[in-house]
């Protein structure tokens, strides 16, 4: 079976030997190419990579040997397989032929239809390596997303298990006090209206009681006991914001999408990461400004976009902390700390979330590997090299959507995610 179009490289200083060679090559339809010396074969094969070279051991300059060592120490050229041409039969010879890298030797001199055999069955065995090498490739990719797929089922499963932990412990004494507040209300409310009757009856309770008025201040007790309970009304409130906050950002994913509302998953992970947003003694309050426009809920895995919103509003907090950190060195302080997010609807029927900082940036160098798996900018020991690939593959491929980056150094960075409002399998 004739492999067309492959490219021969005969790198020969017989004309004569060239001539037979080229062809019967050309014969066999294959593309030939020649050289007569080594320096000028390594020449060609840096222009264009044949895919197979037959090469002549005794040539003028360097010889055969020497220029299988030159293409073989080249990484871009090594795979290229080399057939040696030679008069020279001796075993060491051949020997030494093999050892530098050649698949084959034929002895001068030669019959054409051994060298058309012998072509084609190196150029079959090459294509078959490149074969199993892309599928090897292809499989240890694979392989890599269905790990990576792993590894964040399980951060999703265990962060989930323990917010909802909390959500609930939160609940139970939560309610008690909930519960209770409502009676301990009309409990005081009673009190102080008995306490204020006594005092409209017994104007004079003797000397023993008003210093005991005095000492416990009772005009300031009854009008801030109302004021501690709203207090107290306003605490519960908060809590149960937090419980909710919590049961939203770690609901639980089925084996199917759910309607969700993306301004929910965004709203309760800012909540989460309110406390990282307050002053620190090394920066101020980092302002969150919301830009929400009308846009519908999507059918989507919700706990795996809340993950998304999580990383990426969180590297957007440890990007400004780096930048007020460099701001500080260098004395400049009027840098503004802030996190935008931004949501619409396409004209393509595609919610788009976009969620900007004013922080470091992202160095060129970076930016075109963020989402690889395994990449990391943090220190050793802080982060998984997780993140921005678990996003990636959460928005493109589990949701078919888009997620693109911008960044300029020194002044911000904006990733854009897109994901259609209908989930496509």
């Amino acid at each position: 079976m004739t492999l067309a179009q492959e490219l021969i490289l005969i790198v020969d200083d017989t004309p004569t030997n060239l001539d037979v060679i080229f062809q019967t090559l050309n014969d066999a339809k294959f593309q030939v190419a020649i050289a007569s010396n080594g320096e000028r074969a390594i020449q060609q094969i840096e222009r264009r990579h044949p895919d197979l070279i037959l090469l002549d051991v005794m040539m003028p300059g360097i010889d055969g040997f020497e220029t299988c060592r030159r293409i073989k120490q080249n990484p871009e050229t090594a795979d290229i397989p080399i057939i040696f041409m030679t008069a020279l039969s001796d075993t060491d010879s051949k020997v030494q032929a093999l050892k530098i890298g050649a698949v084959d030797y034929i002895t001068k001199p030669f019959q054409e239809q051994e060298v058309l055999a012998r072509v084609q069955t190196h150029l079959q065995l090459r294509s078959l390596t490149k074969n199993l090498e892309q599928q090897v490739a292809q499989k240890a990719s694979e392989l890599q997303a269905s790990q990576l797929q792993l590894l964040q089922n399980e951060k999703m499963s265990a962060l989930g298990n323990l917010v909802a932990g909390v959500a609930h412990e939160i609940n139970n004494p939560l309610g008690f006090i909930s519960g209770n507040l409502a009676p301990a209300e009309n409990y005081v409310r009673d009190i102080l209206s008995l306490i204020k009757l006594y005092e409209q009856k017994f104007p004079s309770p003797g000397e023993e009681i008003e210093v005991k008025i005095k000492k416990i201040e009772l005009k300031y007790i009854q009008e801030d006991l109302p004021n501690l309970l709203n207090s107290m009304h306003d605490g519960i409130q908060r809590i149960e914001d937090i419980s909710n906050s919590l049961r939203t950002f770690s609901r639980a994913d089925t084996e199917h999408p759910v309607i969700f509302n993306l301004h929910e998953g965004l709203d309760s992970t800012i909540f989460i990461l309110k406390h990282r947003l307050k002053a620190t003694t090394n920066r101020p309050d980092i302002e969150i400004i919301k830009q929400y426009g009308q846009i519908p809920a999507i059918e989507c895995f919700a706990g795996q976009l809340n993950q998304v919103f999580m990383n990426l509003i969180a590297n957007a907090i440890d990007a400004l902390d780096e930048s007020y950190k460099y701001n500080h060195k260098n004395k400049n302080k009027s840098h503004v700390g802030y996190i935008r997010i931004c949501t619409n609807l396409t004209q393509q029927q595609k919610v788009q979330i976009i969620i900007e900082d004013s922080g470091v940036g992202i160095p060129d160098e970076v930016i075109s590997r963020i989402f690889d798996r395994l990449f990391t900018t943090k220190a050793v020991g802080k982060g998984t090299g997780l993140g921005l690939a678990i996003v990636h593959q959460i928005v493109v491929e589990k949701h078919r959507g888009a997620l693109n980056v911008d960044s300029i150094p020194g002044y911000g960075t904006k990733f854009t995610i897109e994901i259609p409002v209908t989930y496509k399998v």
